[in-house]
């Protein structure tokens, strides 16, 4: 082991990858992208310590769910900002940082860049341009341009320094290049080619599809006492009555059930953690925006919602006629076609707090698998 430290670059918000889920999610076999990229490295046993830079939305669910002992950093608000965060635990000599979105791990090509720092600050692969260029309107000398890729070695220190300022780099071996470090080039290789449109999955050739045969079930209960004069609004549907929910939030208990249903799903913890009702910003809040809100982050985070099935138990108010419309709306939140959304409603025949009217109780279930990105 050298003395080295890994930072790999997980946090960007992936906008013109244009899928449901962000390319850091991609699931590869049953992980996630970063993580699966994170054992490459870990494998070659080069590194002191691996730190992985997430987003600040992520970041608690990439640390529940590694099984490496990595460092997690918060990244910033660009590459280089998460760089900056990432460097700040760095006590090594040597770092290296890639990109989770190079996925094509290759052990040739990083025993070269430790071999060619040795008489450089900063030594990166690089591939030579075979088509004709041209610069600002007339062509340039093809022969004297060349493509950089990560992952990229560079001293320490000398990044640190070439960092300290607010000019923006691109990537570390300009912003040393910029103070005036010398630059190592080692043979790159197409196969370290960086995700960044949908189209470059077909591009990537090292990655196993997602293994949709593992499927994930969640169950959420929630409820809610009745209170007078409050607008009552039940599966994301304004229920015509003169009462509704006493409840932090709007009290929506069947969206409240379903959401602790797809959290489960997905091992994300429970509502609560994700909309804390010491948090005055959630007060009344429409459970239809924050349902959507883990809609999103479980797409994001590279599944599908597969079905969803909710028991609402009411002595009142009657709900037959609410159910068709209740499915609808809940189908439509979760993107599904309402054939793969269930909706009963049962009385408990005068028994307990519901059968005395005095609250509502909801039982969800909801069933996920992962996004195969393979097949779109």
């Amino acid at each position: 082991m050298s003395d080295s430290t890994l930072i790999l670059l997980a946090a960007g918000e992936a906008t013109r990858f244009k899928r449901p889920v962000k390319k850091q999610w991609l699931r590869i076999g049953a992980e996630p992208l970063w993580l699966h990229v994170a054992q490459k490295f870990a494998k070659m046993s080069r590194f002191e310590k691996i730190i992985l830079v997430g987003h600040a939305d992520e970041i608690g669910h990439m640390r529940a769910i590694s099984h490496l002992p990595l460092l997690f950093v918060e990244g910033g608000s660009s590459r280089q900002a998460s760089l900056r965060n990432a460097l700040s635990i760095v006590d090594t000599s040597l770092v290296m940082a890639s990109d989770v979105a190079r996925p094509c791990v290759n052990t040739d090509i990083c025993d070269e860049l430790f071999a060619a720092i040795a008489q450089a600050d900063c030594a990166v692969p690089a591939l030579p341009v075979t088509d004709t260029v041209y610069y600002k309107g007339k062509p340039i000398d093809r022969s004297e341009v060349l493509r950089i890729q990560t992952p990229q070695l560079s001293r320490t220190k000398k990044l640190k320094e070439a960092l300290k300022g607010d000019k923006e780099f691109t990537d570390e071996s300009s912003a040393i290049a910029d103070i005036g470090g010398r630059i190592a080039f080692v043979g790159g290789d197409e196969s370290l080619y960086k995700l960044t449109f949908k189209e470059d999955i077909k591009k990537v050739s090292c990655l196993e599809k997602p293994d949709t045969s593992k499927l994930f079930t969640g169950t959420g209960f929630d409820v809610h006492a009745f209170e007078e004069n409050r607008r009552m609004v039940l599966g994301g549907v304004q229920i015509d009555v003169p009462y509704g929910f006493k409840a932090h939030s709007d009290g929506d208990v069947a969206l409240h059930a379903l959401i602790d249903a797809l959290i489960g799903a997905a091992g994300m913890g429970d509502i609560g953690e994700h909309f804390p009702d010491t948090d005055a910003k959630w007060a009344g809040s429409d459970s239809a925006k924050l349902l959507r809100h883990i809609v999103h982050k479980i797409y994001h985070f590279g599944y599908d919602i597969i079905h969803a099935d909710i028991t609402i138990m009411a002595q009142k108010p009657k709900l037959s006629p609410y159910k068709e419309p209740i499915r609808r709306r809940i189908a439509k939140i979760l993107s599904l076609p309402p054939e793969r959304v269930n909706v009963k409603a049962t009385t408990t025949e005068r028994l307990g707090f519901v059968g005395r009217e005095e609250g509502v109780a909801v039982q969800a279930s909801a069933t996920l698998g992962f996004f195969d990105w393979s097949a779109r």
